[in-house]
């Protein structure tokens, strides 16, 4: 086939693309390096609750707040494997900081799995913005009277349309790092009919918006999950993530592996809080020497058995989360319906772990100066995060108890085609004596509580 030649005024009509921007190279191999930068003032940071923001040039210059960008926007395309292991290593030295590259790496990777869920001019200023140094992002969904939208229901933010433009009025509790973040995703309903919801846009520093130092948290002090307030904040019109129609839950994960990369990461995250819980108390026992034994704690067969025990649970639940974490990577839809449960399992773990050490330590663990009664207070806040416990356990024990009635359901079928007459004449047999066991209670006897609020 002879090839087509086109002119110069033909090459002309041809719409550029921009290039793509330069991010910084991911450098998986600094991990040791950067933890142990973080762990170096997260005890100041913790102490005075003051954000780490140095912390963020020296993730950024290391490639790890942009490690899931896809490779068709220029990035290196981590899956979730990937991010477990970086959230571990951070979660290990300072897990505020932590925390917000999570929801940073998350929202990349959300773009990654369904492209186009950002309008592209507005994903690339973003890009070229993280080209340039940290550029923080954060979905604000949590507010005082709806908790966690996840549950059902309609935020209270409002965004009224004003020509070419949304105006954001409202209240977001539980910011992590707004102090930090250059764009706050925020979940509005609009003033329509029918209601719309979405993620508005919001950039740092735009007319209207104020930060609120509300937070004053026991663990994760350093996150400053502070309020943010919105009012008339101005959002261009097309800058908005997955707008629609407000459905029976509003605010529930679009997806099975959307939830998972949540579920998985954080529980990654904070079992490297409960690493770093370990790793203290293992130096302590090989450290302290009581006057009565003349010898390290470490050689107490107590002590190394109690050691074993944190080692075993938290390998099980590492090793849980990986190959969870991996198959999720393959597509496998059923390892991310599974993740929810894999963080309740590996939450446990984590905060069992140091609630361990604290035991074996007595008064030192809980000394101020010393770094374990800050990792305690920080991997407790391992529960609050979505899914939450009661939601998984729930959602299991329906389904668990679903099939155990189409299963018995089967098998009846089953055994009728078998021999339909089987039954036919015959006396249910006569019970085998034996102890009498209590009867259950009905569970309608007890009192209902409602589910806590989410956040």
């Amino acid at each position: 086939m002879t090839p087509t030649h086109r002119t110069a005024d033909q090459d002309r009509t041809l719409p550029s693309l921009p290039p793509l921007p330069a991010l910084p190279p991911l450098r998986l191999d600094l991990l040791p390096a950067v933890t142990e930068s973080l762990a170096a003032r997260a005890a100041e940071h913790d102490r005075d609750a003051s954000f780490p923001a140095e912390a963020f040039p020296l993730l950024h210059g290391a490639g790890l707040l942009t490690a899931t960008v896809a490779a068709r926007h220029g990035g290196p395309g981590a899956g979730l494997a990937d991010t477990a292991r970086i959230l571990r290593a951070l979660g290990a030295g300072d897990p505020a900081a932590a925390l917000v590259t999570a929801m940073t790496l998350f929202t990349h990777a959300a773009e990654a799995r369904t492209p186009g869920g950002w309008p592209p001019a507005l994903y690339a200023d973003l890009l070229d913005h993280s080209a340039k140094g940290p550029a923080l992002v954060n979905a604000l969904r949590v507010e005082p009277e709806l908790g966690s939208p996840v549950r059902g229901g309609l935020p209270a933010t409002t965004a009224r349309r004003d020509g070419d433009r949304w105006l954001l009025t409202g209240r977001k509790i539980y910011s992590t790092g707004a102090v930090g973040l250059s764009r706050l995703l925020v979940f509005a309903r609009t003033d329509e009919d029918p209601v719309r919801v979405g993620s508005f846009v919001v950039r740092a520093g735009s007319p209207g918006l104020a930060i609120e130092p509300t937070w004053d948290h026991v663990g994760l002090r350093a996150s400053r999950s502070d309020d943010v307030v919105l009012d008339s904040v101005p959002v261009p019109l097309g800058d908005v993530l997955g707008l629609a129609e407000a459905g029976s839950t509003p605010g529930a994960r679009p997806d099975p592996e959307t939830g998972a990369w949540n579920a998985l990461g954080l529980s990654a995250l904070y079992l490297g809080v409960a690493g770093a819980a370990r790793d203290w108390l293992t130096r302590f026992l090989h450290e302290r020497v009581p006057t009565s034994l003349g010898a390290p704690l470490a050689t107490l067969p107590r002590f190394q058995s109690a050691v074993g025990e944190i080692e075993t649970a938290l390998f099980g639940a590492d090793t849980l989360v990986d190959t969870l974490a991996a198959r999720v990577d393959a597509g496998d839809r059923t390892a991310a319906g599974q993740a929810g449960a894999v963080k309740v399992l590996a939450t446990r773990a984590a905060i069992g772990a140091v609630e361990q050490a604290v035991a074996l330590t007595g008064n030192h663990g809980l000394t101020r100066a010393n770094s374990l009664q800050r990792h305690y207070r920080d991997v407790l806040c391992s529960r609050v995060h979505t899914p939450q416990d009661d939601s998984v356990l729930l959602t299991a024990g329906r389904d668990a108890l679903a099939r155990a009635l189409e299963t018995g359901a089967d098998h009846e079928t089953s055994t009728d085609r078998a021999d339909p007459e089987s039954d036919a004449g015959h006396a249910a047999p006569a019970p085998v004596p034996g102890p009498s066991v209590p009867s259950t209670p009905d569970p309608r006897s007890h009192d209902r509580r409602s589910a806590p609020k989410g956040t």
